[in-house]
């Protein structure tokens, strides 16, 4: 395979890139607007030649090229998260900016820049004949992920015939290759009381006080260690070789969090006891966690055990319909998953890097000493689609996309040139490597 073709034609599609980027970050990402989206990136599958395009019943766009026998899958999703405060921005975010390095624009590290360089990575395939009867590639350009990260796969993999050999997901990673991700769920405790007048509070049972008594336990749970001596053992325990025998994945991907994320309450009146207090609590998840193990931990805390009935731990469950008006109900818990460093995909993905790039990170002048620091392998901080993907399906998933997980949700978000070219260099040499390599 010739490596510096493969760089010299994703050279020449620069422009190209950069123009399907530009108009896809100028049409918003919330909610309905992913129609429009969907159909502007179907419109770039189309321009450059791929052989089957679909859209499932959810919206997700699933866009074939080539014919051969193994699936290989690379997925971004299309949708994003609101603009927030737009004071906080220093240029209009949807209209965005581009200089001759950077593309501005809400949208544009997370993640719509690894789509456009995944259309351009299949259609170099092409050009450069590198498509044969060994593997099919799919460029998924999916919905609803900031809403329910996975849920968009979860659909995918249980109610179509798509079977990928994995999935290489395109969410920025600083040049980086990434191998997994803490998980998370969304736990809600529910606090009963009883009012009462409140110039009198007590006649009544007050269910703030007693969420009050509950939170400093679930704050407990972050600050503490795991000595015998603590009676509210820390998070930091899932560390402990003789706590978890998932262990070193779990120092790998780092510790679990919990942290109480929305509260609300009821009461008759501002002049009244509140007789009811709830909260919801975000809840990352490391190696060796599960949903089940979560839920205990909440309702173990002594505080919880302490009001007995008058308390309720439960899951949230997802429901919102996607544009196209179908709803797939899911709980909301998303798993932890980790590929092996020596995973036949690791592997290939680490030959790929070497191959075109070297043993160490590549990026734009203004981040490559930051990048340059990092270990090549490492795993990503917040959540993606591969809470389903492998987490749930056990379906292999790596990622390696353009972009900086640190402008993902962040005002004046960001992405530069020099990192969509370089991913769809990488994205059309890797199922070569790949399928040579699994022979």
């Amino acid at each position: 395979m010739d490596y510096e073709a493969i760089k010299t034609q994703a050279q020449k599609y620069e422009a190209d890139l950069t123009k399907f980027l530009r108009d896809m970050v100028k049409i918003p990402g919330e909610s309905a607007d992913e129609k429009l989206k969907i159909q502007r990136a179907k419109q770039e599958m189309e321009k450059v030649g791929f052989d089957k395009i679909d859209i499932d019943p959810m919206g997700n766009l699933l866009g074939y090229m080539g014919h051969g026998k193994k699936l290989i899958a690379f997925d971004g999703h299309i949708d994003t998260v609101a603009i927030g405060e737009k004071r906080n921005w220093k240029f209009d975010p949807y209209d965005g900016y581009e200089t001759d390095t950077e593309i501005g624009g809400r949208g544009t590290s997370d993640q719509e820049g690894g789509i456009a360089s995944a259309v351009y990575g299949a259609k170099i395939m092409k050009d450069l004949g590198l498509l044969n009867d060994d593997y099919t590639v799919l460029v998924a350009a999916t919905v609803q992920e900031e809403d329910c990260d996975g849920l968009n796969w979860h659909y995918i993999l249980s109610e179509e015939d798509v079977k990928p050999e994995f999935v290489v997901s395109t969410e920025p990673t600083d040049g980086g290759i990434y191998r997994g991700q803490r998980g998370r769920m969304e736990i809600r405790v529910d606090v009963k009381g009883q009012s009462c007048h409140g110039s009198a509070p007590e006649r009544g049972d007050n269910a703030i006080y007693k969420m009050m008594d509950i939170l400093q336990d679930v704050r407990q749970l972050n600050n503490n260690g795991d000595t015998e001596s603590t009676v509210i053992s820390g998070l930091v325990k899932m560390l402990n070789e003789k706590n978890n025998p998932e262990w070193q994945e779990a120092r790998f991907l780092g510790r679990g969090t919990v942290t109480p994320s929305q509260i609300f309450y009821s009461s008759p009146s501002r002049c009244a006891v509140a007789d009811g207090c709830s909260v919801s609590l975000d809840r990352r998840m490391t190696a060796g966690e599960t949903w089940e193990s979560c839920l205990d931990e909440i309702r173990q805390l002594p505080a919880v055990k302490k009001y007995g009935d008058d308390v309720e731990v439960s899951m949230y469950n997802y429901d919102r319909p996607s544009y196209t008006g179908l709803s797939y109900p899911i709980e909301c818990f998303f798993p932890t998953w980790v590929i092996p460093e020596d995973s036949p995909v690791t592997k290939a993905l680490i030959e790929t890097h070497e191959n075109l790039f070297g043993e160490v990170r590549q990026g734009p002048e203004q981040q490559i000493k930051m990048r340059e620091a990092r270990p090549l392998l490492d795993k990503w901080t917040f959540s993606t689609n591969g809470v389903s993907i492998m987490g749930r399906h056990n379906v292999p998933c790596i990622g390696y996309g353009p972009g900086a997980e640190a402008e993902a949700h962040a005002s004046n978000e960001h992405t530069w040139k020099t990192d969509l070219v370089r991913c769809a260099a990488f994205y059309a040499a890797l199922p070569t490597i790949y399928t040579k390599n699994t022979k």
